[in-house]
C-alpha cells in the first residue's frame, strides 16, 4: 500500500491516523505542494485531482480521504473506525462531514493562495478568513460533543473517523494561532488522541518529508 501525500496536508494526516489506528503497513511517497508537484504530468497520472492524499492498494488507486477512509473500513474491518450502529455511524459521519466538506475545503493552500494572490487579500484579510470557517464549524462539532457527552474520543470509547478529521483540523487551527477556548471538549479530545501512539506517529513532524 502506498499513500501519496504532503506532511502538512490535514486530509493525508486523517489518512496516517486511519492507516495506523488499522497497523496497516504503507509506504510514504511525498508530493510536495509548496513546491507543485502536484501539478506534474507524473503525479496526475495517480490522481487525476492532482490533490493529495491519493492511496494506491494493490490495483486499485484512490483519491479524497474520505472515499479512502470508507474504502479501508470495508477492505480491513479488524480494528472498526465506525460504530456498529446504523446511528453511530451517521453521527460519526456529521461530525467528520463537518471537518471534511465545510471548514477544510475553504481553508485549504488552494483556496488561501487564491483569495491572496487573485482577489488581492491581505494578510491580515486571509487570516481572517481561515478563523471564520474554523470558528463557524468548531461551535457545530463543539455542540454535537455535548449532546453525545463525548469525553475521551469524538463518539464512544474508540477513535471513529470523527476522531481521525478532527486532530488534524485542530493542529491547523492551533498553528494559525486560532483561539480555541470556546471548545473546551474539542481541545481535550483532540489532546488525549495526541497522547496516543497512532496519533502520534502521524503528526506532520514526524514524517520523513517534514521541514
Amino acid at each position: 500500500m502506498k499513500l501519496y501525500g504532503y506532511f502538512r496536508s490535514s486530509a493525508a494526516y486523517r489518512l496516517r491516523i486511519a492507516l495506523n489506528l488499522k497497523g496497516l503497513e504503507y509506504e510514504q511517497v511525498a508530493v510536495n505542494l509548496l513546491k507543485g508537484e502536484h501539478k506534474a504530468e507524473a503525479y496526475h497520472k495517480v490522481n487525476a485531482q492532482g490533490f493529495v492524499p491519493a492511496l494506491t492498494d494493490g490495483d486499485l488507486t484512490l483519491g479524497q480521504s474520505m472515499a479512502m477512509l470508507e474504502y479501508l473500513e470495508e477492505a480491513y474491518p479488524q480494528v472498526p473506525l465506525l460504530p456498529r450502529d446504523a446511528a453511530g455511524r451517521a453521527r460519526v459521519r456529521q461530525m467528520a462531514n463537518i471537518v471534511a466538506c465545510d471548514i477544510h475545503p475553504l481553508n485549504n493552500l488552494r483556496v488561501l493562495k487564491y483569495i491572496k494572490n487573485t482577489l488581492g487579500a491581505s494578510e491580515g484579510q486571509k487570516t481572517a478568513w481561515y478563523h471564520h470557517w474554523i470558528m463557524e464549524g468548531f461551535q457545530a462539532f463543539e455542540a454535537l460533543l455535548v449532546q453525545g457527552g463525548a469525553q475521551r474520543f469524538c463518539y464512544g470509547d474508540h477513535p471513529t473517523f470523527a476522531d481521525v478529521c478532527l486532530v488534524p483540523q485542530v493542529y491547523n487551527a492551533r498553528r494559525f494561532n486560532c483561539s480555541l477556548e470556546a471548545f473546551p471538549r474539542i481541545r481535550r479530545i483532540a489532546d488525549h488522541c495526541n497522547r496516543q501512539d497512532a496519533f502520534i506517529r502521524a503528526q506532520p513532524e514526524n514524517q520523513p518529508d517534514a521541514i
